[in-house]
């Protein structure tokens, strides 16, 4: 196994995860999928927690600072999942791009093999700007709902408040209560407890594979007209 794609590597090696993962090629012995994963979220709305999830460890740094920072990190999972009767390892690569800034060069690069699943992140206890829709369709267009799951970060405030999954739903803005009902991942709720993401990551990337799976592993195109920032 190449250790360079089973390592959380950040966009400074951008290139050399392009390199790594465009030259490895599926053998009757081994085979892998790769899903480009794109995290879309207010600022401080649990993104780089939902990353660390999602890649199964601590490499996505989080905190005000890396607000104006671009994170990208690959994990490969070995035998993951069975894909026409053969085992299969799971290689995602999870970017993590600041929210309501210009749209970086590493992006672009990033997506150049387009994007699987688009994960949409927000707080429990923070309403999230309605205009993550407006970007969303602007980068991916207007099959963009197909290709999403909403994570709801922080869900321990609802233990807390005694209100289920549900109710929340039922009480959160209209347009988030309309778009959770839309998109095709459906929702997943997360707490931030330490060990979060060795509990909840394996239910969130057997979600996030569904989805994928649905649409048949089709990657959506980044707009080169798009209008809106990241």
């Amino acid at each position: 196994m190449d250790p360079s794609v089973d390592d959380g590597l950040h966009a400074n090696s951008l290139t050399n995860i392009l390199r790594t993962l465009g030259s490895r090629k599926a053998d009757g012995s081994q085979r892998a999928l790769v899903l480009n994963v794109l995290l879309l979220g207010d600022k401080q709305s649990g993104r780089s927690s939902v990353g660390n999830a999602l890649i199964g460890g601590n490499e996505f740094q989080t905190g005000v600072s890396t607000a104006t920072q671009s994170q990208l990190l690959s994990h490969n999972f070995p035998k993951f999942f069975r894909r026409q009767g053969a085992e299969t390892d799971l290689v995602l690569r999870v970017m993590d791009t600041p929210p309501l800034k210009a749209r970086p060069p590493s992006l672009q690069t990033f997506c150049l093999e387009g994007v699987h699943v688009l994960v949409v992140v927000a707080r429990v206890d923070r309403p999230c700007s309605a205009h993550v829709q407006k970007l969303a369709a602007n980068l991916l267009g207007p099959d963009w709902r197909q290709h999403t799951l909403i994570v709801f970060t922080h869900a321990d405030y609802l233990k807390e408040a005694g209100l289920s999954q549900s109710d929340y739903l039922n009480q959160t803005a209209d347009w988030m209560r309309v778009l959770s009902k839309e998109v095709r991942g459906g929702v997943c709720f997360l707490d931030n407890r330490s060990d979060w993401p060795i509990i909840l990551g394996q239910p969130l990337r057997d979600q996030l594979l569904r989805l994928s799976a649905a649409n048949h592993h089709r990657a959506l195109r980044v707009r080169t007209d798009a209008e809106g920032d990241l």
